[in-house]
């Protein structure tokens, strides 16, 4: 048999980095695959100083078409098969999408949608063979239209609704299926997407380790959805009481205090 392991994309930095210690730590071998390879190499040689086996370290760029190839080519030539699969990468761009520009936002759904869909798909015959689980890194954005940064929190939602749907389908076949939708958490991603994180609300932040432990946990325990943080639980339980005009609104205010 195929020894088997967990795959997890974005693992170079932030709440991916933290998946990936969390999943080592409960003796689980790795596949980390991100665009930065030394950063991914520096993880490695961590994961294996702590007793953990050694991951399979997969250097790409998952903007690109073929990064999905890429990556079944690398675990093929391991001899690997996955029994977990975390899409944990993703960025956003902040301001008015008709002003910034065309092809990196382009970019955010190439990574944040097309690459999360093709490695849900290439990879769910093994999640099924293996009664594995599908974690995919939503985002509490992705209830709420978010004019200012508009693309990224349509592929949120995209992401949501893709999961719940996949969970349906696969719960039958002894597959978890979670997504994870953490709201502001301090780490490279504001940087990138020119977010000012200092206007973040306090209340709503939670360390980037802490939603890597509490989305493990809800993995393993087959829950449908983690939301990290007492103040994100009530988020859509409280979007249900407010007209979709009024949170459009408050949401555009919001984002431009952010900058």
């Amino acid at each position: 048999m195929a020894e088997r392991v967990t795959l997890i994309t974005g693992a170079s930095a932030g709440i991916g980095m933290e998946l990936a210690r969390v999943f080592a730590a409960n003796g689980h071998r790795l596949a980390l695959t991100a665009r930065r390879a030394d950063r991914l190499e520096t993880l490695a040689s961590e994961l294996v100083a702590k007793g953990s086996k050694k991951p399979i370290v997969i250097a790409c760029d998952l903007e690109k078409a073929d990064a999905g190839e890429t990556i079944a080519a690398a675990l093929a030539a391991e001899g690997v098969e996955l029994d977990h699969l975390v899409n944990n990468a993703g960025f956003g761009v902040f301001g008015d999408a008709i002003e910034r520009d065309r092809i990196a936002q382009i970019g955010i759904v190439d990574v944040n949608v097309r690459a999360l869909t093709d490695l849900s798909l290439r990879f769910a015959d093994q999640l099924i063979r293996n009664k594995g689980g599908l974690l995919n890194v939503g985002s509490v954005a992705g209830f709420l239209p978010g004019p200012g940064m508009a693309v990224y929190y349509a592929s949120k939602a995209y992401v949501i609704s893709l999961t719940e749907a996949l969970r349906a389908e696969l719960a039958p076949r002894g597959v978890r299926v979670t997504v994870l939708c953490p709201g502001p958490v301090p780490t490279e991603f504001q940087a990138r997407a020119g977010v000012g994180s200092q206007h973040d609300t306090a209340v709503l932040n939670v360390s980037a380790a802490e939603v890597a432990r509490e989305a493990y946990r809800g993995l393993m325990a087959n829950k449908r959805a983690v939301l990290p943080g007492l103040g994100i639980k009530i988020v859509p339980f409280a979007l249900r009481f407010f007209p979709r005009g009024f949170i459009l609104a408050a949401t555009s205010r919001f984002q431009r205090q952010r900058h």
